[in-house]
């Protein structure tokens, strides 16, 4: 196991950005397989697709746009005395956090050939419960993220509770919005 992990600590010192783009891709396609396999329960069979289209989401938006945001993060806010850990989980669920929501639920949008319109709707219907529900994961995980993970090792350990946080993720993403008619006849 040492050597599989010397090996990814190169990778990650020679190669950072691909290397987190890529650990993402493994974390978003495993939570979407266990999504698949054990959390939905509505009979489909199993959609390779859908895992393709949350692991391109892992590797070209989450990886990437982590890499550059916990980095920008780290570059304004120093160090792990408390008050920068809080200021650094604060900014994250509050900014980040609703950011990072548009963009999954967008980049699901678009990848299915949905309109404008169903998105605006899913962002109604479901960012409030990705950003909310995030909370009870991201606030102590962050916090311990950001006191005792070194900079270069954030995304893999967010990745490792992000597999958890992806089977989540991907039963909101993958949930069919209401129609006014359908709210109407309940």
């Amino acid at each position: 196991m040492s050597g599989l992990w010397g090996k990814y600590n190169a990778l990650l010192e020679a190669q950072p950005l691909l290397t987190k783009a890529l650990t993402s891709l493994t974390g978003f396609t495993i939570g979407d397989i266990l999504a698949q396999k054990f959390v939905n329960q509505d009979g489909k069979p199993y959609d390779p697709m859908r895992t393709i289209r949350l692991g391109s989401f892992g590797f070209m938006v989450h990886g990437t746009t982590g890499h550059y945001f916990y980095g920008f993060l780290d570059s304004k806010l120093p160090g792990t005395k408390p008050q920068t850990v809080a200021s650094k989980v604060l900014i994250d669920q509050t900014i980040w956090n609703p950011i990072f929501g548009c963009m999954f639920f967008g980049y699901l949008n678009l990848v299915e050939g949905k309109s404008f319109e169903d998105y605006t709707k899913k962002i109604k219907a479901d960012l409030k419960t990705a950003v909310m529900g995030s909370w009870a994961v991201w606030v102590p995980a962050h916090t311990i993220n950001f006191a005792f993970v070194p900079p270069s090792q954030r995304l893999l350990y967010i990745n490792s509770i992000q597999i958890g946080y992806n089977v989540f993720l991907s039963f909101l993403g993958n949930k069919e919005v209401e129609t006014d008619e359908e709210k109407k006849e309940l």
